[in-house]
């Protein structure tokens, strides 16, 4: 993030004296040593760059032509890979923003949209892995009520509210970024003017407790519950039949938590702590080591881009069966070839219409 901070100097008095009043005394009045800046988020974006584009394209197109008919579950998924993928296709106008030690060449519309892309991302992410969440807790802990309540045409009507109510939300946000110019170079904020600041931390403590919090909590609460019923044999099943769906579970559960834990919590702790420091006026010792925080954790967010394909591919319906059967370029067998040789014609039927029966009921969700 680029912050409106004059030089904090005595021959420039009037003009910090002037910037307090606008500012409604928020401390808008330190230098940053933000040097890092200069190295540390060009390559971290480019490889968040590299890495996602390869990785979201690839699911992309395993879920379009590999993967259909849909489940519920890849329906998500899907949603999730375009939302990251459409991020780091903004990503190589933040690379060279930052390699050319913040100069933006590229006019106000285009700031407003990169800045824009970058929360669109975040919060839809954490909406898609959310509604993945409560797709698997259904799945667990109530498997016959959940076979009627979400079919993949729900997924898709919920997807469409996602993207509809998080657009919605950052709309706000294209109206506070903006560009302003320093000495020869303009810089591209992610945050707002020094008058519009209060409102502007007001506005995003708002979208933080309803598109963070709110969902971070509901995702821990099925994590919970799934948890408990993990832990509690399934009648009628041995430990052999229970095994496929539970791994697959646990899977989902470490996956998810480990993206929090990496790239959602701590950014939104460190960006709220940053915001408060300058509301209430902090030194500008504190106020730099919090500013050096909150930098660092700017590209773990964006790391989220790499780390969802990780959850396709431990997690997803046949995705990584299917995934390694491409690039292997194995065929899969047909079913033709084992009605041709029945040993046992009925039972050996019946194992291949249902094929799925070992994981249980919620693996066909």
């Amino acid at each position: 993030m680029d912050s409106f901070s004059p030089k904090h100097t005595a021959g420039n008095l009037s003009l910090q004296s002037n910037t307090w009043t606008a500012s409604k005394e928020v401390n808008f009045s330190c230098d940053f040593n933000e040097e890092f800046k200069y190295i540390l988020l060009p390559v971290s974006y480019s490889l968040v760059c590299f890495f996602g584009l390869i990785l979201n394209s690839l699911a992309l197109w395993m879920f379009i032509t590999k993967m259909r008919p849909w489940k519920t579950n890849t329906v998500y998924m899907f949603h999730l890979a375009l939302s990251d993928t459409l991020y780091v296709l903004s990503l190589p106008m933040l690379i060279y923003y930052y390699a050319n030690r913040s100069h933006w060449p590229f006019g106000v519309f285009l700031c407003k949209i990169v800045r824009f892309l970058f929360y669109a991302n975040l919060y839809c992410s954490i909406l898609f892995l959310t509604c993945i969440s409560v797709h698997r807790y259904l799945g667990i802990c109530h498997p016959i009520r959940s076979l009627t309540l979400v079919k993949p045409r729900h997924a898709h009507m919920i997807c469409g509210f996602v993207w509809t109510a998080v657009i919605a939300c950052l709309v706000p946000k294209l109206i506070f970024v903006t560009t302003s110019k320093k000495g020869n170079d303009t810089l591209c904020h992610d945050t707002s003017r020094p008058d519009e600041f209060h409102n502007y931390v007001t506005y995003n403590s708002v979208l933080m407790v309803l598109l963070f919090i709110l969902p971070f909590l509901v995702i821990v609460l099925c994590y919970c519950l799934m948890a408990r019923a993990l832990c509690q044999p399934r009648k009628g099943l041995s430990q052999t039949q229970q095994s496929p769906s539970r791994k697959k579970s646990i899977k989902l559960i470490i996956v998810v938590l480990v993206v929090f834990a990496i790239s959602f919590v701590p950014f939104h702790i460190t960006r709220s702590l940053y915001y408060a420091y300058r509301i209430f006026d902090a030194d500008c010792k504190s106020l730099n080591i919090v500013n050096f925080a909150y930098k660092i954790t700017r590209p773990l967010a964006s790391l989220n881009s790499c780390l969802d394909p990780i959850l396709y591919f431990l997690a997803g319906d046949h995705y990584r069966t299917k995934l390694l059967r491409v690039l292997t370029r194995q065929t899969p067998n047909t079913r033709s070839t084992a009605y041709e040789h029945p040993p046992n014609g009925k039972k050996i039927e019946l194992a291949f219409k249902h094929p799925d029966a070992l994981e249980g009921i919620e693996s066909k969700l």
